[in-house]
């Protein structure tokens, strides 16, 4: 417990700090629908109910952390045990119960109490949310696996049966025609960040229906977390299209629609109807696309890119944190990052993931070339594309519209010692690649064979990232990769895995190459840089960004990607890349009071400070009852 109260304890200097952070007011009715509206200072929020309607609203619900004078304020008193305890003493009392609690099961797939940690978490979400993201900020880096990748994939698996009370919102197939007037149902009158998912392909589970809706809180969660967006601004949505998974269409508990998956333009239309209601009632919302099926997710970015404020997280997110890593194993070379357009890179997995990471690495080679048409086409001749069928190349056919860019010329993989349809193992052999890249959803892809073959990379640092999510569907464990390459490689995955002991001393560093550490500050750059759109630039500032957030000392040890334990941090800096990018573009239309003119005038040093202080933290605040 010891450790626990260490932890948990607050210093004075930053209790000032989350205070002078704090600014939302909230306003309650009798019926329990809020509204909600910005305010600087310690303004006290004024609540339309009390009593045990207070102990029940998970907002405003502190439990015993109020105080006697709001306990009578609010007609508490002796609804609450006598002894008022602080947040610090509320929360050491939590993690002393949870540690308990979580004993009583073991059903998680890497680790064994990830299921119960997480019913407890949820639990704690669905009585006093202030105390629950206070809990998970301060250990996040225990909490992010849980609440997210790899905990998260089991939840929803489970989900049918683990629904307790709504969370987010619903839009179906069903409710077509009516989803303008539907969006008014939410009692937010303003929401900052939408995470929609339609259940097609999450993590690397395939199609979970409605259950998928679990992806959307718990990506929300970090957006909280990480970005510091206000909870109350957040809303998680699952599109229910209907699935084609014949398991939970037999299954009487399953709680969406029993019916096959909507296809062509009938999808696209419900698809449409949500997104014109949603950007009607919250003009400024962001909505973030996630998991969805790799058929649908690039059509569906380039149908609403430029119209309203969303990216694709899987696609653009995905793509930003392996560039980052690609260029931050560039740098682990002990080479400059202008070097990048100079690497051979062999990528397993040619769908939504492993496609946007081909295309954000291009441009991002072709900016470094000179950013010509030239240039493009040369930076294309660095990846090597292997999917299910094989090396891509021109000769097949029926080849997918969005991998054509990269398929290879038959010339060209004869002069490479390769055929039609090449394996893996052969193309990682006769290629010698810098970087093997694992986007597949194929546990064990990278086989002993595959890594064998790697070790005649001519680079004198080869790099591994098995990015598939979860756990087991990495392409390969840290302890194949060191225990087969050798210990003087780069490795990243999707999903965290423990570092590697490598005898004498030494560690072969895992770093988990983890959306979490772009998707916040790309959200919140773009809500406070006022960007109509979520540009191209703004996603490569991000990625650089973040590339180069580490230390000459730490990318030569093998450290391409921070500890999670620095989210806020490096979430700060990255939606300062991203607002100075939106700058630049001259995209940024201000944010509240700080308009457009005054934005630009902001050096990079104003820009973190405004960053900052539009970061929200979990305090308790003062309520005030007022007669509706």
């Amino acid at each position: 417990m010891g450790n626990f109260s260490r932890q948990m304890r607050l210093s004075s200097a930053l209790l000032k700090r989350l205070r002078s952070q704090r600014g939302s007011v909230a306003a309650v009715n009798v019926s329990g629908s809020r509204s909600f509206t910005t305010t600087e200072g310690h303004r006290p929020t004024i609540v339309h109910k009390r009593s045990l309607d207070i102990l029940h609203d998970p907002w405003f619900n502190k439990g015993t952390a109020f105080s006697m004078t709001e306990r009578d304020r609010l007609d508490l008193r002796g609804l609450l045990p006598p002894n008022v305890m602080s947040p610090e003493q509320q929360i050491v009392r939590f993690m002393a119960d949870l540690k308990r609690l979580q004993l009583s099961a073991r059903d998680g797939p890497s680790d064994p109490y990830s299921l119960a940690k997480w019913r407890i978490l949820n639990r704690l979400h669905d009585r006093n949310e202030t105390m629950y993201y206070k809990v998970l900020i301060d250990n996040i880096e225990e909490y992010a696996p849980i609440v997210y990748t790899p905990t998260v994939g089991l939840v929803c698996q489970k989900y049918s049966g683990l629904f307790r009370r709504p969370r987010g919102m619903y839009f179906s197939a069903e409710d077509r025609g009516e989803m303008m007037s539907m969006v008014y149902n939410w009692p937010a009158d303003q929401v900052d960040m939408i995470v929609v998912t339609d259940g097609g392909r999450i993590l690397g589970l395939g199609d979970l229906g409605v259950q998928g809706i679990g992806i959307a809180i718990g990506k929300l969660d970090l957006y909280v977390a990480a970005a510091g967006i206000n909870p109350q601004r957040v809303l998680p949505v699952m599109i229910d299209v209907g699935t084609n998974n014949e398991k939970l269409l037999e299954d009487p508990l399953y709680l969406g629609l029993q019916q096959h998956r909507l296809d062509g333009d009938e999808y696209l239309a419900v698809i449409d109807e949500f997104m014109e209601a949603v950007f009607t009632r919250w003009p400024h919302v962001i909505v973030q696309f996630e998991d969805f099926q790799s058929k649908w997710a690039f059509k569906l970015l380039q149908r609403h890119r430029n119209e309203y404020r969303m990216f694709n997280d899987d696609v653009q997110g995905t793509a930003g944190v392996a560039l980052a890593g690609l260029l931050g194993a560039v740098r682990a070379q002990g080479r400059p990052m202008i070097d990048f357009p100079k690497m051979k890179i062999v990528v397993a997995g040619a769908g939504s993931a492993g496609i946007g990471v081909l295309n954000a690495a291009r441009k991002t080679m072709a900016r470094m070339l000179g950013d010509t048409e030239i240039a493009f086409e040369s930076a294309g001749s660095q990846f090597w594309v292997v999917d299910a069928n094989g090396l891509v190349t021109e000769a097949r056919e029926n080849i997918d519209p969005d991998a054509r860019p990269f398929a290879r010329k038959v010339k060209e993989i004869e002069r490479q010692g390769l055929s039609e349809g090449a394996k893996l193992v052969e193309v990682v052999r006769q290629v010698k690649p810098d970087v093997l890249l694992g986007l597949s959803a194929v546990g064990g892809l990278f086989s002993k064979e595959v890594l064998e073959a790697l070790k005649g990379s001519t680079s004198t640092r080869p790099a591994i990232f098995a990015m598939s999510n979860p756990t087991k569907n990495a392409e390969c464990t840290p302890e194949e990769a060191f225990s087969i390459v050798g210990d003087n490689i780069i490795f990243g995955s999707g999903s965290p895995f423990s570092h590697v002991d490598l005898g004498n001393g030494h560690v072969g560093h895992c770093n988990q190459a983890n959306n979490m550490f772009l998707f916040p500050g790309i959200g919140l750059g773009t809500l406070l840089s006022g960007s109509k759109i979520v540009s191209d630039g703004m996603l490569q500032a991000a990625a650089e960004c973040l590339a180069a957030y580490m230390t000459e000392e730490e990318v030569l040890q093998g450290i391409v990607y921070p500890s999670i334990s620095r989210i806020r941090d490096i979430t700060k800096e990255v939606a300062t890349a991203v607002i100075k990018e939106a700058i630049e573009e001259d995209l940024a239309e201000g944010y509240r009071d700080m308009d457009a003119r005054e934005l630009q005038k902001l050096n990079q040093d104003e820009i973190r400070t405004f960053v900052t202080n539009n970061m929200w933290s979990p305090e308790y605040q003062t309520l005030i009852y007022k007669k509706d």
